[in-house]
């Protein structure tokens, strides 16, 4: 037998194992998601993240997104039980636990969904972060959605008309905003809301403009109501299980981290944003009609003297958390209004 007989064989064994080493190395990484595949939070937002998390990892971690696995509520303890490696959720679903990043869901942020996202990140990093409040799991985004307003069934020429309306409301400042305002509140996830509409189970939700496309609210909505910057925005975090990472080298730990925190928060402001334009548009088209509130309008009026007070009513919550909470909240309206991409 000749040599070159004998390397070949020897080769193409060093090689297989090779590929068999580099396929067990690659970690799949489960996320649980309850949107619509389509919606941009699963289309743009984990999409681009695995692409990152593969790209930084080089290919030795790769993300796979699950539906279909319960109420947005539960994800957070889906993470921490370890059934899935990450998720992203409402912080308003679970009362209680978590209080301080009410702040940037507050009336009259008048910021972008990037820029609230942005400083929603910072202020928790500098703020937030000893009151634990997301003990149990790996941080890796805080974001919002863009302003959240008012969709009907039925249209309205001022907020005295909403007393006693059934509306969809999802937790956390939308609560508050909702006791103002005298309507009688209904909770549902997100992805139920066209089903009660179509059925009048509800005349309305308090969302952003972006899920007349994606909820197809555009079918069972007569009108929406743009209030200037919006009613309020609505809070949400991106978390990991902790023992998921610390499966993984220290090196891919670091890479994952490196694609998480402020780069992801913004990207996914910049996504709940770019899909506010988009479900104006397709609302427009749809015939849906739009009243678009001035500042100053009778209707803004009657808005800012409904919250009056919310502020200070939000500080009281937040008192047990001892931290500063009021020079928080002026610094995330201030990093939020001032922000450039």
């Amino acid at each position: 037998m000749q040599m070159k007989d004998l390397i070949k064989p020897v080769a193409s064994l060093v090689i297989g194992m090779a590929l068999s080493s580099s396929v067990l190395a690659e970690t799949k990484m489960r996320v649980a998601s309850w949107l619509p595949p389509t919606h941009p939070q699963n289309a743009v937002v984990l999409d681009t993240w695995g692409k990152w998390i593969d790209e930084a990892t080089e290919g030795r971690v790769k993300m796979v997104i699950e539906y279909g696995m319960g109420h947005p509520k539960t994800m957070f303890d889906l993470v921490e039980d370890g059934v899935v490696d990450a998720s992203w959720s409402v912080h308003g679903y679970i009362p209680g636990r978590f209080k301080l990043t009410e702040s940037v869901e507050l009336p009259n942020l008048n910021a972008s969904a990037e820029a609230a996202s942005v400083a929603l990140w910072r202020v928790s990093n500098k703020y937030y972060k000893q009151a634990n409040e997301h003990e149990g799991l790996t941080l890796a985004a805080l974001f919002t959605h863009g302003p959240g307003q008012i969709h009907l069934a039925e249209p309205i020429s001022s907020l005295t008309e909403m007393e006693g309306r059934k509306i969809r409301l999802g937790g956390g400042i939308q609560g508050a905003l909702g006791e103002r305002m005298g309507v009688t509140p209904v909770g549902a996830p997100a992805p139920k809301v066209y089903e009660m509409m179509q059925q009048r189970v509800v005349d309305g939700v308090f969302i952003p403009a972006g899920e007349q496309k994606t909820l197809r609210l555009n079918e069972v909505t007569k009108q929406l109501v743009l209030l200037p910057g919006g009613m309020y925005t609505m809070s949400f975090s991106m978390f990991l299980n902790p023992d998921f990472m610390a499966g993984l080298s220290q090196a891919d730990q670091q890479a994952i981290m490196k694609v998480s925190g402020e780069k992801l928060s913004a990207l996914a402001g910049r996504a709940w944003d770019a899909g506010d334009t988009e479900g104006l548009k397709i609302a427009k088209e749809a015939g849906v009609s739009i009243l678009e509130v001035k500042p100053g309008d009778q209707i803004d009026r009657e808005f800012q003297a409904m919250i009056k007070g919310m502020d200070e009513d939000y500080l009281a919550r937040v008192a047990d958390r001892n931290v500063d909470a009021a020079a928080a909240l002026k610094e995330l309206r201030d990093i939020a209004r001032s922000y450039k991409p």
